[in-house]
C-alpha cells in the first residue's frame, strides 16, 4: 500500500517539485497539496492520508505550526513532518513541543527526505542527530529547572518582607549604595541583607539570585 502524503508548502515551484518527485516514488501517493495552514487543515479534515509534510512560514511565520495543533487537537494519531528553512533551536523546541514526528531542514537531498518519510511511516522517526540533541538538550534543562524551582519556593517561603524588597530592587538593577540611599540605611546594612539572601537561595553573588529567578519565570513573585 501506498503512503499517502498531504503537502503544505506556500512556495509554488517547491511544493510542484515536490509533489513531482514523490508522486514518481512507487510507494508513495500525494493526495493533496495546499498552500497555507488554513488550507492544508481543510485538507486534513476530508482527505486520507498518512503523513503531512508541513512547512512551518507560509501565510504566518508559525502558520504550520498552528495547523499541525489543529490537526493533532481532531486526529492525535496524524503523523507531521516539518520541512523548513529554519534551523534555530527556539523554532525546533516550538514544532516539535506541537507535536511533530520529525523536523527536516530544507536542502536535504531527495534521499534522505525519502529515508525520513518511510521511517515516519513505519512508526520509527529517524530525528537528526542535531535535533535529538536539541530536544534532549531542552528536556534536560527542565529537569533541572524542575528542581530548581522546588528549591527556589522553598527558599522564597523563608524570605522576610524586607528580603522580598530587596530581592526587587535587585531584580530592577540597583546598587547596594542606591539601595541604601533609597531605604535610608549605611551600605553595611544592605551587604549584611545581601548575604542572608545568598546563604538562602545557595548562591555567591547576589547577581546569580537575578539570573535564577529570570531563568524561572518567576520575577512577578517579588
Amino acid at each position: 500500500m501506498a503512503i499517502r502524503l498531504l503537502i503544505a508548502e506556500d512556495f509554488d515551484v517547491l511544493r510542484e517539485d515536490l509533489c513531482e518527485m514523490l508522486s514518481r516514488q512507487a510507494d508513495m501517493e500525494v493526495v493533496g497539496a495546499a498552500a497555507s495552514g488554513r488550507e492544508i487543515c481543510q485538507l486534513a479534515e476530508t482527505a486520507e492520508f498518512d503523513i503531512i509534510l508541513m512547512d512551518i512560514e507560509m501565510e504566518t511565520l508559525n502558520a504550520g505550526i498552528q495547523a499541525t495543533e489543529k490537526i493533532l487537537d481532531a486526529d492525535p494519531d496524524a503523523k507531521v513532518i516539518f520541512l523548513t528553512a529554519h534551523e534555530k533551536e527556539s523554532m525546533i523546541l516550538t514544532s516539535m513541543g506541537a507535536g511533530a514526528v520529525d523536523y527536516i531542514v530544507k536542502g536535504c537531498s531527495e534521499e534522505e527526505l525519502l529515508r525520513h518519510i518511510r521511517a515516519a511511516y513505519e512508526g520509527e522517526p529517524m530525528l537528526d542527530a542535531r535535533i535529538q540533541h536539541t530536544v534532549l538538550k531542552e528536556y534536560s534543562r527542565l529537569r533541572r529547572s524542575e528542581r530548581s524551582l522546588l528549591f527556589f519556593i522553598n527558599s522564597v517561603s523563608k524570605l522576610t518582607p524586607t528580603e522580598r524588597a530587596l530581592v526587587r530592587c535587585l531584580l530592577d538593577g540597583f546598587k547596594v549604595r542606591e539601595i541604601a540611599e533609597m531605604r535610608c540605611v549605611e551600605v553595611v546594612t544592605v551587604k549584611t541583607q545581601i548575604k542572608g539572601l545568598l546563604r538562602k537561595f545557595g548562591c555567591t553573588r547576589s547577581k546569580e539570585i537575578v539570573e535564577m529567578i529570570r531563568e524561572l519565570g518567576v520575577e512577578h513573585l517579588f
